[in-house]
């Protein structure tokens, strides 16, 4: 069975290798096919060129930014957490307050970055209460879903066992909640470095750090595609990244509680 995962998980990364490689193989041809210029799109080898020449920049920028996003997806599994477990606990405070929940899940960053940077200034800590938006409503709603996913049989047991409401929260709901806080995470994960990214090409205008963001909006001003390119492909490593150590912590400590039965 071991020798069977490790097989397929071989196959699985041998499938995403060719896939990348027939991707950039038709990004090249369509460059030379159609003779576009450098400036509407470079080839994949001008963009490596153009990333391993900022290298420097790229790999600074992307700390900046892996940061902000790691912060923030904390930041929001925290406020998430407490917040759920007051809508499991609260059937009226969740009819009142789950809709504000959702309202900041549809109302675009770019809409109201200009607000928060006006109200907290162009800081980090703007970066993060934007992102923290973002990644808010699937924490919220996948936590909540958990601690009100166990089965009955099982507040049956603890009743008949005369548990109080805390002891079955703490014994039986948020146990049984950790599945979902993990699945939740792993979506906020990717948005995470989204927001991050979004939040930056607004704050860093004024801000002492520079994310990835920010080097898109100077590069992108400067017509530069082959660097601008570059940066995009960091990110979507950055998105992997995160969602690679959510999913490694989740293995490691919380494997007991994920397990299907």
């Amino acid at each position: 069975m071991p020798n069977h995962g490790w097989h397929d998980a071989a196959w699985s990364v041998v499938s995403v290798l060719v896939v990348a490689i027939l991707g950039l193989l038709v990004w090249h041809l369509c460059v030379r096919i159609f003779d576009l210029p450098k400036i509407l799109l470079p080839t994949p080898w001008q963009v490596a060129e153009a990333g391993w020449r900022r290298r420097d920049e790229l790999l600074m920028a992307s700390w900046v930014t892996f940061f902000t996003a790691a912060v923030s997806l904390m930041v929001a599994i925290l406020i998430g957490g407490v917040l759920s477990v007051i809508f499991s606990q609260s059937r009226m405070l969740r009819r009142a307050f789950f809709p504000y929940v959702i309202f900041l899940q549809t109302v675009p960053i770019v809409a109201i970055a200009p607000l928060l940077i006006i109200w907290s200034g162009y800081e980090f800590r703007t970066a993060v209460i934007a992102t923290v938006i973002i990644c808010l409503f699937p924490i919220v709603n996948n936590i909540t879903t958990g601690l009100e996913s166990s089965r009955p049989e099982h507040h049956d047991l603890f009743r008949l066992y005369g548990a109080s409401r805390w002891q079955m929260l703490v014994r039986l709901q948020i146990p049984t909640s950790i599945r979902y806080l993990l699945l939740g995470a792993r979506i906020s994960s990717g948005l995470a470095v989204i927001g991050a990214i979004v939040a930056e090409f607004f704050v860093s205008n004024g801000a002492d750090y520079v994310g990835l963001g920010a080097l898109m909006t100077r590069w992108q001003g400067l017509l530069q595609t082959d660097a601008l390119i570059a940066a995009l492909g960091m990110s979507t490593l950055l998105g992997l990244a995160l969602f690679g150590l959510v999913n490694g912590i989740g293995l490691i400590f919380f494997s007991r509680y994920t397990r299907v039965d």
